[in-house]
């Protein structure tokens, strides 16, 4: 019996060959991939310890499919909405595997320890937005596995702008922080201030095509956050035939919560709706400064949008 789960849990974890993208053929990179390969090895063996595997058939299995970002782009919707499927296991929290140094150094035996039990006929996501933005990621996740299918929602570049500084600023306010004004991130020197990270997460093109040098662009599926949040269920029916799912998720399953202001979900009879924090209202900018924003977006956008072979309505 021993072996037969040991068997079936090498199945579950040991990533997929497909043909290679890119050609790597640095030393840095070969030593690398054995320091993988030998960490998947030993989270196999330790996966007929209980603690991973239940009684009812289900298991801890690294993720096929990670919902890469963007930051402020409805990550946390996504994945709720997806959650109503019921062949999706999703992590309840964002584990920053591939992008924090002191998880990433625990190894995938760490990881996937993170997971949520699921059954083998179940796809295991987990999210961490900050994964589309960060350098090192993509080729952390291609060595894990070459055949990943990836999910990135976006939204319009200056509206994401806008979330971003909403976010960290309601964190400071309730630590009783003070925190300066959008005005005094956005502008330097008169000008557009382009060194402001919350600008830089919104270059979608520079990120995107360091992802590209990974991942062909079939095994990135885009979802447009804007649509989301005003008609859910057309873009959720897009996410379940990229992940190849079944079609379980129904439009019953979305109502509009006119105090809130955006989608509640229904499952099973039960409401739900997204934490308060989510659907914040900006702050409001000048006319001006928010003109300048769309200009400065424009030319990045058109690259975005050459890029992947697809255009957003965004300003």
């Amino acid at each position: 019996m021993a072996a037969f789960l040991l068997g079936a849990v090498l199945l579950v974890v040991q990533p997929q060959i497909v043909p290679s993208r890119p050609t790597i053929n640095s030393k840095a990179e070969t030593s690398s991939q054995s320091v993988q390969r030998e960490l998947l090895k030993r989270t196999s063996q330790k996966n007929d310890f209980k603690e991973n595997i239940n009684s009812n058939g289900s298991c801890r299995q690294l993720p096929q499919t990670i919902i890469i970002g963007v930051r402020k782009g409805g990550t946390r919707a996504l994945l709720e909405m997806l959650s109503l499927h019921p062949d999706i296991a999703a992590a309840e929290s964002e584990v920053h595997f591939f992008d924090w140094e002191e998880h990433y150094k625990n190894g995938l035996e760490w990881y996937i320890n993170q997971m949520p039990f699921s059954y083998p006929h179940q796809i295991t996501v987990e999210k961490t937005p900050a994964y589309f933005t960060s350098p090192k990621v993509p080729e952390r996740v291609y060595n894990m596995n070459k055949s990943m299918r990836l999910l990135l929602i976006l939204r319009d570049p200056s509206e994401r702008v806008l979330s971003d500084y909403t976010q960290v600023f309601y964190n400071h306010m309730q630590k009783h922080k003070p925190y300066p004004s959008i005005e005094q991130f956005l502008i330097k020197d008169g000008e557009l201030n382009v060194d402001y990270k919350a600008i830089n997460r919104s270059l979608y093109y520079i990120h995107m095509q360091n992802w590209l040098k990974y991942f062909p662009l079939d095994h990135i599926h885009i979802v447009d956050g804007d649509k989301l949040i005003k008609d859910p269920f057309p873009e959720i029916e897009k996410v379940e035939r990229f992940l190849k799912l079944s079609p379980q998720i129904n439009a019953s399953n979305f109502y509009f919560n006119k105090t809130k202001g955006f989608y509640c979900l229904r499952d099973s009879g039960r409401e739900r709706c997204l934490h308060e924090s989510k659907g914040r209202a900006h702050p409001q900018v000048d006319t001006r400064l928010l003109e300048k924003l769309h200009e400065y977006f424009h030319e990045p956008n058109k690259k975005f949008f050459e890029l992947v072979g697809r255009t957003f309505d965004w300003h």
